[in-house]
């Protein structure tokens, strides 16, 4: 669907390769990262992004960074996956599929020598790549019954193909519907302040002839109160224990103006993304971003800008997951 996957290996397979999404829709630029600190940077500045995503560039990145910097040797690799391994951790708190891929490598570097410790990283990277986009496939596969013939879909930020490996995760039932033929038409809330549905879930839906149409986050509520809308889907960075999401600031608003107008509010994640840790979305770390990315303000202004928000279970329809639809009452485990 994508002519340049967002996330993926080098054609050599010795760097981290990734469409620069910092610059769309107006550029296409493929970066190819071997360095920590460059890999690092993409992900905290968004250049790749989507809780998906960064899990894959994060197993990819440390694979190909602790190759580059110890010169082909496990001892001296072994030495620095704890500090590199903590340091892709440090570049987005609330994502939990981060976390999750990086304590995943960590976990397999622990049962192989040294000799053997660089090719293996590189075999459960590249397992990590192809179990993301086989998980989007099973989102959309499960989905599909959500999304009928003429289905109006609102969404909010990206989550789509390039916010994955593969198809994504909240617009993997709407490819799905649309290969099989089903007319469906997604209205994709701007996301304030980075502007991801306008920039990017416009871009790629667009790309893939699916009907889209732009609306600020403001008018989300009216057009839900029109009852324009079928059915909402967003994706989750982060749920919790008790089924609360953490997503892109200004979805809880969203989900807020679905349930008093009816709507179903769907959150589509993998598996992984569910934090059996977490208990409630109270105990979340919320991202929040400088203050420069609301656009310039007068001198001497502060800024609140949280790059996501959490909301409660109560407010969810129910979870799209690469194991099936999950509905009330939410009794989540990843066992």
């Amino acid at each position: 669907m994508l002519t340049i996957p967002a996330v993926g290996w080098s054609p050599d397979t010795r760097a981290l390769r990734i469409l620069d999404q910092r610059l769309l829709p107006t550029q296409e630029v493929v970066r190819d990262l071997q360095r920590l600190p460059e890999i690092h940077d993409a992900i905290r500045t968004l250049a790749v992004r989507g809780a998906p995503a960064i899990g894959v560039a994060a197993a990819i990145g440390l694979a190909v960074a602790l190759e580059q910097e110890s010169d082909g040797a496990g001892d001296i690799a072994r030495r620095l996956l704890p500090d590199y391994a903590a340091h892709l951790i440090a570049a987005r708190p609330t994502a939990v599929n981060l976390a999750w891929a990086v304590e995943r490598m960590v976990r397999c570097a622990a049962l192989v020598t040294d000799d053997a410790l660089l090719d293996r990283l590189r075999v459960e990277a590249e397992v990590i790549r192809q179990e993301d986009v086989a998980m989007c496939s099973a989102i959309g596969r499960h989905g599909l019954s959500l999304i009928p013939d003429g289905a109006r879909v609102l969404t909010h930020c990206n989550a789509g193909a390039l916010a994955t490996a593969g198809i994504g995760t909240a617009l993997a039932p709407v490819y799905t519907a649309h290969a099989a033929g089903r007319l469906v038409t997604v209205y994709a809330d701007e996301t304030r302040p980075l502007r991801q549905g306008a920039r990017l879930t416009a871009w790629e839906l667009s790309r893939a002839g699916i009907n889209v149409t732009v609306l600020p986050d403001g008018a989300a509520a009216s057009l839900l109160a029109l009852q324009q809308i079928d059915l909402v889907i967003v994706g989750a960075d982060r749920i919790t224990a008790n089924g609360d999401v953490a997503n892109k600031v200004g979805t809880y608003g969203v989900a807020l103006a679905a349930k008093a107008h009816g709507i179903p509010f769907y959150v589509a994640a993998p598996w992984s993304t569910i934090d059996p840790a977490t208990p409630t979305g109270r105990d979340i770390i919320i991202e929040y971003r400088d203050r420069d990315e609301l656009g310039e303000l007068p001198p001497g202004v502060s800024a609140w800008n949280p790059a996501f928000d959490v909301t409660p279970r109560h407010l969810v329809t129910a979870y799209l997951t690469d194991r099936g639809l999950v509905s009330p009452p939410f009794t989540l485990s990843v066992s």
